[in-house]
């Protein structure tokens, strides 16, 4: 038996804690027999002394084994998931299911919601009049064994663990520890049942993580974890000092991926895409060479099977797919207003996290988790950094149903936005790769 005050003491004095006290303490903390103040008083002293990665990975089991272990055995062939750790214009799921099933990949993905400037996928996938993103166990299963591709919403009992930790995580001041992130997130995607995992792991102005040596400590760390767990994953560093794609919004960011499989899409975010989806098809064990999973993936856009796919997917889960195709069928705001540059010049910088914000205080997101999302709200961003503008030309156009958000959104995007005379040069997305050989700057 532990005794709970020894367990802290242990840890404020950087000593590391065994397997079976971090068991004990995550264990108790579900059940109700551990308090609050006592697990407030352990993420404190982790918070300063922090974990090495033995401990890190205990943590992450006995999170991910605190509820439901979802079993995915029944679909055939080698499961890839994909995690972003949020950003903003983040549209890569949207694209990825269907790109990569498009080529043979197995995609069984659960998603969450959105909470603060970050959306989520399964908000933006309800935005498509009829979609339904609660499957149960058979009709998951079934969906990624049929047409190769389903998406549901997380279970409750998933991981049950990481919701009350990180409630209290967001109290206590103690979110922005890496062994604590690294836990959260990887004892959610074990959890989830993939075989191999990818983790989208972004830093910048809109993303959680600031700057680039954290993102890269934290993608390091979970990818050691996923392989001391049994799971292979691959961690990508990616750039968030600006949106990713153009839509921010629900609605729009269907329109956008639409866009994006027709081949007409925004260049960053379609390289990311291809870049994650070759990397699924490899770990999948699809294709072994990654150029050549690429001209799979791009002829599959040129052929339009990724559109197809996607159509498919929407079908399958109730949605009326001919929204790919007439975007009039897709929730559309009252009001719109383009916002012009009041000079000559070039991008110098966009505030991604402005923006982010700014969307969800017109709708598009939540600021608490009851919070009705508006899926026809949002802003299109016509220029991103480096890109020439003139003097009048929009470089941005939002989309409201309040009149006074519309002219207020209008003002802070505007502000987003930084100018210069000088030509700008363009920011790269990918910076690096980490697998279980170490870290690959590109």
């Amino acid at each position: 038996m532990f005794f709970v005050p020894e367990i802290i003491e242990k840890k404020k004095r950087g000593l590391k804690l065994s397997k079976e006290e971090i068991e004990f303490i995550v264990n108790g903390y579900v059940d109700g027999s551990i308090p609050d103040y006592q697990v407030s008083a352990l993420l404190m002293a982790i918070y300063f002394k922090g974990m090495d990665e033995e401990e890190t990975t205990n943590l992450t089991m006995a999170m991910a084994h605190s509820g439901e272990m979802v079993d995915l055995s029944a679909i055939k062939g080698i499961k890839v998931d994909k995690h972003s750790t949020g950003g903003i214009a983040d549209t890569t799921t949207l694209v990825l299911l269907p790109l990569a099933s498009s080529v043979g990949v197995k995609v069984a993905k659960m998603s969450g919601r959105g909470l603060g400037h970050t959306g989520g996928t399964v908000d933006k996938l309800e935005s498509i009049p009829g979609f339904r993103c609660e499957l149960d166990g058979k009709d998951f299963i079934d969906a990624a064994n049929s047409i190769g591709a389903a998406i549901t919403g997380q279970s409750k009992n998933l991981v049950p663990a990481d919701k009350m930790l990180y409630a209290l995580r967001d109290v206590t001041a103690t979110v922005d520890s890496i062994p604590l992130i690294a836990s959260s997130i990887m004892s959610k995607k074990i959890a989830g049942g993939a075989d191999k995992i990818i983790l989208d792991v972004k830093f910048g102005s809109g993303a959680f993580m600031k700057n680039y040596d954290d993102a890269l400590k934290l993608g390091s760390l979970m990818v050691k974890i996923g392989g001391l767990a049994g799971r292979e994953t691959v961690a990508y560093i990616t750039d968030m000092d600006q949106p990713l794609g153009l839509a921010i919004g629900n609605s729009i960011e269907v329109i956008e991926a639409a866009e994006t499989l027709k081949g007409r899409g925004n260049e960053d975010l379609l390289s990311l895409c291809l870049e994650f989806a070759s990397e699924m098809m490899v770990l999948a064990e699809i294709e072994s060479d990654k150029e050549k999973a690429i001209e799979r993936l791009k002829a599959s856009i040129d052929a339009g099977e990724a559109l197809k796919k996607f159509k498919e997917i929407i079908a399958n889960q109730g949605g009326n797919p001919e929204v790919l195709e007439d975007y009039s069928l897709l929730p559309k705001a009252k009001y719109e207003l383009e916002v012009v540059a009041p000079t000559d010049g070039f991008v110098k910088q966009i505030d991604a996290i402005r923006l982010g914000i700014t969307s969800m205080k017109i709708g598009a997101g939540r600021q608490k988790k009851d919070d009705v999302i508006d899926p026809a709200v949002g802003i299109w961003i016509y220029k991103k950094v480096g890109d020439k503008v003139t003097k009048g030309e929009a470089f941005a156009k939002i989309l409201a149903n309040d009149e006074e958000k519309l002219h207020w959104a209008a003002e802070e995007s505007k502000a987003a936005f930084e100018f210069s005379r000088e030509p700008i040069a363009r920011r790269k997305v990918i910076w690096a790769k980490i697998t279980k050989d170490g870290v690959h700057e590109l």
